[in-house]
């Protein structure tokens, strides 16, 4: 399923072959993804692309008009293409430009998103979210205090998008690891230089796989390009019964809220 830094590298992707473009049409071959697709969208056409911007795992291909937005779900990718270029099983929308280019979305198991919001008005997704893990906003402070009191295991609490929007189950896992914090945790027991670690160390794991994801950048443009994913160097995830990297005592490989979690019980306390 594509993460946080899987989305960012979407929008950084397709930003340079859409923005200022105009849209010429928007088609569907398929009436409903997660949710019905709306018909609104055909109110982007003849609009230009001021902007591509992100709120958590949600994309925003803005115009003065209104905007669409995009959810990649489990399996969907972006890519842009010659708009005379065939459409396969799994294409479903497209996004025409004037230009002669296209944005396509693929999505095999359709469990991704488009939807439309007019200018100046607010998704009921998107309603209380907490703040974007790489700004000023995501600080030790602020979220010492929505721990307060909270008995929820810190792997659960830092991945609910009301806390902190955008840490998934492999971001989670990293992090912790990094921050020498133990999944089960309660998250009010946390001191506030754990919160200072942890924070500082989700903000560099995200920060590290947008930058290695950079490297696929050119796939967006190319038809055989599989934009939207990209190898990671990962410490625990995915290695349980491995020795850890530190310690060499084996990665223990559990269910935390019904999500593989892996973590060193000798590392991390």
């Amino acid at each position: 399923m594509p993460e946080l830094p899987e989305v960012e590298v979407s929008r950084l992707g397709i930003s340079p072959h859409l923005v200022g473009q105009t849209i010429a049409a928007v088609t569907w071959r398929c009436e409903k993804l997660r949710w019905p697709i709306p018909h609104q969208l055909i109110q982007l056409e003849g609009q230009k692309i001021v902007a591509i911007s992100r709120r958590a795992k949600y994309l925003f291909i803005e115009t003065k008009a209104g905007s669409a937005i995009i959810h990649l779900g489990m399996s969907g990718a972006l890519r842009v293409l010659d708009a005379d270029f065939p459409a396969g099983k799994h294409d479903h929308v497209d996004l025409v430009l004037a230009n002669g280019k296209l944005l396509r979305y693929h999505d095999p198991r359709r469990f991704g998103a488009w939807l439309y919001i007019a200018s100046g008005e607010r998704h009921p997704l998107l309603e209380h979210m907490g703040p974007e893990p790489l700004t000023d906003a995501f600080n030790a402070e602020t979220i010492a205090k929505r721990a307060h009191n909270k008995r929820l295991a810190i792997k659960a609490f830092i991945m609910d998008n009301k806390n902190v929007v955008g840490v998934g189950n492999i971001y989670a896992n990293e992090s912790l690891f990094k921050a020498k914090i133990h999944p089960l945790r309660p998250a009010h027991s946390l001191s506030n230089l754990e919160w200072q670690c942890l924070v500082s160390e989700i903000k560099a794991v995200l920060a590290t796989a947008i930058e290695q994801g950079g490297t696929t950048l050119k796939d967006f443009s190319q038809a055989d390009g599989k934009p939207g994913y990209f190898a990671q160097e990962l410490q625990v995830y995915g290695k349980g019964g491995k020795p850890c990297p530190i310690c060499a005592e084996s990665i223990t490989e559990q269910k935390i809220a019904q999500r593989n979690t892996f973590f060193c019980d000798a590392c991390q306390r």
